[in-house]
């Protein structure tokens, strides 16, 4: 067990503009597309469900609940990994590992394929699950 992440994009006209806490249908599912996976990236979580919060999401818990990323949040996150300001993040199952180079790389290679999506006419969605 363990915390577990995922970011995929979907058709835009799928989903509202504002949309959070999308319950991922069959059909969704089909249509998605991958974009990034994580195991126990905590502090990327801890963003997550900071960003979530602020857009409105009322889940108790913040898991196995989506949130949409728009290109704000992606500047956002994109400034806040670089200037590594993710908020040290703790759970259970969240594991306990400090982000390092290659993590940051993968993270704004993930922001870059994100923002090609939302200009191939996606909405690109952030899930987990622990």
């Amino acid at each position: 067990m363990g915390l577990d992440m995922h970011a995929f994009a979907i058709p835009k006209e799928l989903v509202a503009e504002d949309a959070t806490d999308v319950v991922i249908s069959d059909e969704l599912n089909k249509s998605s597309d991958t974009l990034k996976w994580w195991r126990k990236h905590h502090n990327l979580h801890g963003w997550m469900e900071k960003r979530y919060r602020e857009k409105g999401g009322s889940a108790e818990e913040f898991n196995c609940v989506t949130l949409r990323l728009t290109e704000v949040d992606l500047d956002r996150l994109e400034q806040d990994i670089t200037a590594n300001k993710l908020p040290s993040t703790r759970g259970f199952f969240f594991g306990d590992n400090p982000p390092d180079e290659e993590s940051l790389k993968a993270d704004l290679e993930f922001i870059k394929d994100a923002r090609e999506a939302i200009e191939a006419g996606k909405a690109v969605f952030y899930d987990s699950w622990w």
